[in-house]
């Protein structure tokens, strides 16, 4: 029985959630008794999605969510819900999907109201304590809402989240459609903020054919990213994206996904274009992982981009700092390679960003031992179960073997129960629901594992039949029994979509078992480059029907 009348989040399995147990506003968990208090008592939800290393949902935690008045308030009106969205993708992909189609864009936090019967009404994302220009306070916010639906609680309509449809793509215009998007001076996509984009690189690595071209693309976005600010270079993590169109100040978080994908990217490079630099990074990302990352057999969320509330605060050096740690001649030869300057290129530090794709092992590890002993940022200790499936499709791209089969087996033995994979773990607390992403990521995993010859067929076939239960008319999200099942995500960023990665498990799992593979139409590039490196490999795959 759940006392409403308080903040419930102590109990939470997600780290996210336990940041918010000291807020006066009385969360609660998303459930099925939580909803239905809600709707006997016709309150208002507000949900309020975010993740534990997101800085902005930081902010609005610290500022907000904090405050006595606006707690006060809502906690009188409204039921107040947090959900992880690494724990519940299927929540997340429903009102990020209500957010984008409502205002345009969408973002972390993810703050949505809806009516006791989930109809989503109004979408907000970082909204402050006090009115800001073209921004109303969190306060003036929360009694707009209330009047609205007072007025209009019997109009608001249901929100049908749908699969987006796009036109079919020609195979001989994807890669022109890709160059025309490219922009070779700062090495990517759009003049502003520059995320990797793993999958549209794996996409055009297999797509190569000798293309100097799409080599000159592929090795010049590797060569940037493993130079400037997006890669920690002293201890071989790369945070989530940056914030600038050069590739010089990174958003500070590190995501296993995004480890697991820039570790599949860099092996098919080396293996590709034979670069010894991509091999250095292969080594250190390994290092990174087993030494930030591991526990028992199986790989963290996050680290958070916040240090003491201040974002990337263990990363950043002054040049005094510099001079201090390092001799004369270390000094001279680190800054050679290295950007560094008196006012820094961050908030008066400078955030490390070489100027040539080439390494200082022994000083760069001088100086990482030093770091060490700094606060370090907080350590989302959540496993999630595709994220780890990624990581060991990267070990194994890697040719780290062992590992990958390591991995595989500690998930298995983790996260499969009564065969059902479980979506996400704390501890030995684990995640009911089950979650297509998981099973399009563990059977990939499984399909490469087999290749090798690692494992036998056994288990693919049983995730084969497993995974087959999530199609109906579409591929859905979510298998839970207090939210409805959804259509699955199809954006391939920055990870593969639940339903390319399904997709493609189904797929390399027809070609295990000897069954008829049918032909895909490509979709359009730079959103669905998973999908079509799926496509692409279906068209040069026999035998076909």
């Amino acid at each position: 029985m759940i006392d409403f009348n308080k903040n419930n989040l102590d109990k939470a399995s997600s780290p996210y959630l336990q940041q918010h147990k000291h807020n006066p506003i009385h969360w609660q968990d998303w459930s099925k008794e939580v909803l239905d208090y809600a709707k006997k008592n016709n309150k208002i939800l507000f949900v309020s999605v975010g993740y534990a290393t997101c800085h902005w949902c930081h902010k609005m935690a610290g500022e907000a969510f904090e405050n006595k008045e606006i707690a006060d308030y809502l906690n009188k009106h409204f039921v107040a819900i947090k959900v992880d969205r690494e724990q519940r993708p299927d929540i997340d992909h429903y009102l990020m999907g209500f957010i984008t189609s409502t205002l345009g864009s969408g973002g972390w936090p993810l703050n949505v109201f809806l009516t006791a019967n989930l109809r989503p009404f109004s979408p907000k994302t970082y909204v402050p304590v006090q009115p800001k220009p073209g921004m109303a306070g969190f306060l003036d916010v929360l009694k707009q809402v209330k009047e609205f639906y007072e007025k209009n609680k019997d109009k608001i309509q249901e929100f049908v989240l749908k699969q987006p449809f796009f036109e079919e793509i020609e195979e001989e215009k994807i890669w022109p459609m890709i160059s025309e998007s490219y922009s070779p001076p700062n090495a990517g996509f759009g003049s502003g903020p520059q995320f990797p984009h793993h999958n549209t690189l794996l996409f055009l690595m297999h797509y190569y054919k000798k293309n100097d071209k799409i080599k000159s693309m592929i090795t010049n976005i590797l060569d940037t990213m493993a130079t400037r600010g997006l890669h920690d270079h002293l201890q071989g993590g790369f945070f989530r994206y940056c914030v600038d169109s050069n590739w010089t100040i990174p958003h500070f978080e590190k995501m296993i996904y995004d480890q697991a994908m820039v570790l599949w990217m860099y092996s098919l490079g080396y293996k590709l274009f034979k670069k010894e630099g991509y091999k250095i990074i292969i080594e250190k990302l390994i290092s990174c992982l087993e030494q930030t990352y591991e526990e028992n057999g199986l790989f963290y969320s996050a680290h958070d981009a916040d240090t003491n509330h201040e974002e990337g605060k263990t990363y950043l050096w002054t040049k005094a700092e510099l001079q201090k740690a390092l001799t004369k001649e270390e000094f001279d030869k680190f800054t050679k390679l290295y950007e560094i300057t008196e006012e820094g290129n961050f908030e008066g530090e400078n955030h490390l960003v070489k100027e040539k794709f080439e390494f200082l092992p022994e000083i760069e590890n001088k100086l990482l031992q030093i770091r060490k002993k700094r606060k370090q940022p907080f350590t989302d200790k959540k496993i999630v179960t595709s994220w780890n499936a990624l990581v060991g499709i990267g070990l194994l791209m890697a040719g780290k073997k062992d590992k990958a089969l390591t991995l595989f087996n500690n998930l298995l033995k983790k996260h499969y129960k009564n065969k059902k994979l479980i979506h996400s773990s704390l501890g030995n607390i684990l995640q009911e629901g089950e979650f297509l992403e998981d099973y399009g990521a563990v059977l990939l995993l499984a399909t490469h594992l087999y290749e090798e010859k690692l494992i036998k067929k056994g288990i693919i076939k049983e995730l084969y039949q497993k995974i087959q239960t999530f199609k109906k008319e579409q591929w859905i999200e979510n298998k839970t029994d207090d939210f409805e099942s959804i259509p699955a995500s199809t954006f391939d960023h920055p990870t593969p979509s639940s339903v390319s990665l399904a997709e493609m498990a189904v797929f390399r799992t027809q070609k295990i078992f000897g069954e008829k593979i049918t032909r895909e139409d490509y979709k359009p590039p730079l959103h669905f480059d998973f999908y079509n490196l799926m496509v692409f490999l279906k068209s040069r795959s026999t035998p076909t029907a």
